[in-house]
């Protein structure tokens, strides 16, 4: 009799898939049902060329959207070319006016953001595309890049219920990507919260991109950065063909 084996990239791909499954699974489907289409007040944390982008998206999907940066006054500005469902205001504003959060800051920044707004983060839902750039970021970008930028993250905001995703594709791209037609480029998401992943999943197709959910912060979320396999723009299948190959 012979002994079928699999390969051990096919059995990797199984395992991943079996994870993101049962941890969609666990969120009923009536939780599931309601996402879809519901409209959220998202605070900005960050309203640079990610956060503007992203941000300016989300309202012209009916979402309302606070902007908070270091620079308020560009923040007000464009806040009110986007129209009546786009405000500015502190980042201690925009934390306590979110039940959805984006974190959009250099990865340096992630700490004091930690200190100041950690009462206000604590329960909600964190959508983490800031990345460790060791050019930028210096040393706590090197350890953040061996710990893994999700675990990081989720150590620097305690309680938060974080998603990685929107780290590897430019803010250009995320600008122009609900205008366009055809078949949608992949974005890989990674997280822990089945709740939190399904909303975030919802403002990504909102975005103009297709969710793939590679797996957890701890195993995947090193990998959603500049410069790896997944990073750049892929189709959905190829998202998950690469993160098949990745440990």
């Amino acid at each position: 009799m012979t002994t079928r084996r699999n390969h051990p990239t096919q059995r990797r791909a199984f395992l991943q898939a079996a994870a993101a499954t049962a941890l969609m699974g666990s969120l009923p489907f009536a939780a599931l049902a309601q996402t879809a289409g519901t409209k959220y007040k998202i605070g900005i944390i960050g309203s640079g060329k990610v956060g503007g982008a992203l941000g300016g998206a989300w309202v012209k999907a009916g979402h309302e959207v606070m902007f908070s940066s270091l620079d308020l006054a560009a923040d007000k500005k464009l806040a009110a070319s986007l129209g009546g469902k786009a405000s500015a205001g502190t980042t201690r504003e925009a934390a306590a006016f979110g039940t959805v959060l984006l974190l959009s800051v250099p990865y340096a920044a992630v700490p004091a953001i930690g200190k100041e707004l950690g009462d206000l983060v604590k329960g909600k839902i964190v959508i983490d595309t800031s990345n460790p750039i060791v050019a930028r970021d210096g040393d706590m970008a090197v350890a953040a890049r061996e710990k893994g930028a999700g675990i990081t993250s989720s150590e620097y905001l305690p309680g938060a219920r974080i998603v990685r995703g929107f780290n590897a594709i430019g803010y250009a791209k995320m600008a122009e990507a609900a205008s366009k037609g055809g078949d949608k480029v992949g974005m890989p998401v990674a997280g822990d919260d089945a709740n939190a992943i399904s909303i975030a999943s919802g403002l990504v197709r909102d975005v103009g991109y297709e969710p793939v959910l590679v797996g957890t912060l701890a195993a995947m979320g090193k990998y959603l950065i500049p410069g790896t396999p997944l990073g750049g723009e892929h189709t959905p299948d190829e998202i998950r063909k690469i993160a098949a190959t990745l440990k």
